[in-house]
């Protein structure tokens, strides 16, 4: 078993010892001392789910089942025999930023503190990945950009739900609400199923031009028909529903759905993204961590998934050219 060497030099520093950070990396209390290319930020509030709360709590589960995968030198993927993340980790190039100022109950409040360090990391040249929470921490994470970004949004839900009872800031609410930005190009919707989303979601969606993606639809174009449906080297932003995945594989996931995908879809659909965009930034929400099963399997599954996105993320050319490469 491989010893865990992230840490002060000697100690073996076991998954379950020690104050979590993502990966273990170095954590960062004052954006204005940031140096790193990817920025883990989390958003630790379920004010926007209507059923059942506790995804306030992924973050730092999410935080603690990284730890299980840190050994020092990146992850090494044996079915491929190749290390990923190695130049991250050994060069200190990713930093947990800990988590945005949350106000119980004054929603807006939290959303402008998103924005506003979301912003702040983009302004240090940094990638945000974002850890939520509930669905709706997106729009604030979106809003912080500036510049023609395209978004791909897996999930079982549209998330698009109408404006009514003066409900906004829902988890069923964010991509309704990214839809007018005036720097969104395009929003792709995939993994579209439940059997709970109003019809007006859907009429909704397609007529503002997003295009929507049912699982069966996903089946027939597959993970590199999917990335082809934005446009080749674009600043690609995703948002990963965990409910995304069958309802097998999430038991800490309230809002779960049958007919999902496996993880080897997304996987494989995370990985065709990487290869035909530039991904500039990825949040993952709506694991609950009070719901799941006793090895926090979900918060594992949740901690893996996005591990295994940054390593395809930054093992991509254009990301090395752009990052590291001009350091070394």
């Amino acid at each position: 078993m491989a010893a865990n060497m992230r840490g002060p030099k000697g100690r073996y520093n076991a998954a379950f010892v020690g104050i979590p950070s993502f990966l273990r990396s170095d954590v960062c209390t004052d954006i204005d001392d940031l140096d790193a290319d990817i920025a883990v930020l989390g958003v630790p509030t379920d004010e926007g789910v209507p059923f059942m709360p506790g995804s306030r709590f992924a973050p730092r589960s999410l935080r603690e089942h990284s730890l299980r995968f840190v050994h020092g030198d990146g992850y090494y993927n044996p079915e491929r025999d190749k290390t990923y993340l190695a130049y991250e980790v050994a060069n200190r190039r990713i930093v947990d930023v800990g988590d945005a100022d949350v106000l119980p109950t004054n929603v807006e409040g939290t959303f402008d503190n998103v924005t506003s360090i979301v912003r702040q990391i983009l302004d240090k040249g940094a990638t945000p990945v974002v850890m939520g929470g509930d669905h709706s921490i997106t729009y604030p994470v979106v809003r912080a950009y500036d510049t023609p970004l395209h978004v791909i949004h897996f999930d079982a839900h549209l998330d698009y739900s109408p404006f009514i009872h003066d409900l906004r800031f829902t988890n069923g609410h964010p991509f309704r609400l990214i839809q007018p930005l005036s720097h969104l190009e395009s929003l792709v919707q995939v993994g579209i199923r439940s059997l709970r989303e109003p019809q007006a979601s859907s009429v909704d969606s397609k007529a503002a031009g997003n295009l929507v993606m049912m699982m069966s639809e996903f089946h027939h174009t597959g993970p590199k028909g999917l990335a082809a449906k934005v446009p080749d080297g674009c600043d690609c932003y995703v948002s990963i529903d965990i409910d995304v995945l069958d309802i097998s594989l999430v038991p800490g996931c309230v809002s779960a759905e049958p007919n999902g995908m496996s993880y080897a879809e997304l996987r494989d659909s995370l990985e065709a993204i990487c290869e035909h965009t530039n991904v500039v930034g990825f949040d993952f929400v709506e694991v609950n961590p009070q719901l799941d099963v006793g090895t926090g399997l979900t918060s594992y599954l949740g901690a893996h998934t996005m591990l295994e996105f940054l390593g395809f993320i930054c093992d991509q050319p254009k990301w090395r050219e752009r990052k590291h490469v001009r350091r070394d």
